[in-house]
């Protein structure tokens, strides 16, 4: 395997280069399934069959608390990067650890809304509207589950290994996954949430 040194390490090789390309390719087709749950979303937003409107769901608080966590999750694995980068294993791992403890706690705040949804009459099978909204965010909760165990391995590899080129680009890529999900969470915010809330 042949190391390019005047690359970043997750670029290095061939093989890494390869594996990033790929993963773009794969944002693609993520690009088109979230794509895909915001038109739903659009088409059904106003069938409510009776049952509550975003108006009476949606509080400007807990989006709020979601938005900042994910977008803070966002800066701290940019410096998790960073740290790599510059060969500094324990500031790596911390700035992963803490993205995932913000990942955590976005998704406390998610579930807890989820909970008051179903104690004001909103559950998937009440309205086509509330059957997308749970889809549309549940989708991207259950991506920011993954992230969390994808994360988790990630830094059990650092520790064990110590900062490599397989174990950088693995951190890339997963580094490229979690802004993909920061960049959806802003498209919720503004298309779902807010919208909702006017």
């Amino acid at each position: 395997m042949k190391i390019d040194n005047s690359l970043p390490l997750e670029y290095s090789t061939e093989e890494n280069s390869l594996k990033v390309l790929g993963f773009w390719i794969f944002l693609g087709a993520e690009i088109m399934l979230f794509g895909t749950l915001f038109a739903t979303y659009f088409t059904l937003v106003d069938r409510t069959a009776g049952g509550p409107d975003s108006a009476e769901l949606f509080e400007i608080a807990p989006v709020l608390i979601e938005t900042f966590l994910l977008l803070a999750s966002s800066f701290t694995i940019g410096l998790g990067i960073h740290a790599m980068r510059l060969g500094r294993k324990k500031a790596m791992m911390a700035f992963f650890g803490i993205t995932l403890l913000l990942g955590l706690g976005f998704l406390s705040v998610e579930i807890y809304d989820f909970v008051m949804y179903v104690h004001e009459g909103a559950t998937i099978q009440t309205s086509a509207f509330t059957s997308i909204l749970f889809t549309t965010l549940g989708t991207h909760g259950a991506h920011v589950t993954l992230g969390f165990f994808w994360g988790l391995f990630i830094i059990l590899q650092v520790k064990k290994r110590g900062i490599t080129p397989q174990n950088a680009n693995k951190a890339f890529i997963f580094s490229l996954y979690w802004h993909f999900l920061d960049v959806v969470w802003i498209f919720i915010f503004s298309f779902i949430y807010l919208k909702g809330m006017m």
